[in-house]
């Protein structure tokens, strides 16, 4: 394998967790999953997001941090095979909109301390979907929580992606137009997709459209 770390992202029901599994599986690599189960504010965030927003955003960057560290501090990146159904730099991407601008400047104080002893990502693929494609993945998970985000919430998130990979120059980025793949019903959508980890590209975005 070409890259040791790689990072599937996306928006909220792009399906990077599915991917992700799918890639470990097969590819017999080490898995790391986003615990959002474990944070108990997130219904509540949901439901009041102005009270919840940053004790959601500080329960999500202290654990992604203790998980990354606990499990990435026992690899050796150069040899193993590590594959993430998140990057870390997602807590400033939605904490940027999520929070008011003063906790804001707080939290982007202890993200920079936190996010300088984590090892860097060698691959980003992320699966870029239309609002609606989002809508309709995350109705079909079901999450009861889930019901209350809408589709501005979500644009703003994805914006905030691209805004954010436009000046992200530490690795490769490939933005896939994942709209029209269905990559758990069609094995030639997830063979695309699993080819993508192994071509070369350059430092920054490359978009790729099936």
């Amino acid at each position: 394998m070409k890259y040791n770390y790689i990072v599937i992202e996306g928006c909220i029901g792009a399906g990077k967790t599915t991917l992700s599994e799918m890639f470990a599986q097969e590819l017999n690599a080490e898995l790391v999953l986003e615990r959002f189960a474990d944070n108990s504010f997130l219904p509540k965030f949901y439901k009041d997001p102005l009270h919840y927003a940053f004790p959601l955003e500080m329960t999500f960057l202290t654990d992604r941090y203790q998980q990354l560290k606990n499990l990435l501090s026992k690899r050796d990146l150069f040899t193993d095979l590590v594959i993430a159904d998140y990057f870390i730099d997602k807590c400033i991407i939605f904490s940027k909109y999520n929070l008011q601008s003063d906790e804001y400047n707080l939290y982007t104080k202890v993200y920079d301390i936190i996010s300088t002893y984590l090892p860097k990502p060698d691959l980003i693929v992320y699966l870029y979907n239309d609002e609606q494609k989002l809508l309709q993945n995350i109705a079909q998970r079901g999450r009861e929580y889930e019901k209350e985000i809408s589709a501005e919430y979500l644009r703003n998130i994805q914006e905030g992606y691209m805004m954010h990979f436009k000046h992200y120059k530490e690795a490769p980025i490939v933005i896939v137009e994942a709209h029209n793949l269905d990559f758990v019903k069609y094995r030639s959508d997830y063979e695309k997709l699993k080819k993508l980890l192994n071509d070369d590209y350059d430092k920054g975005i490359t978009r790729i459209i099936f």
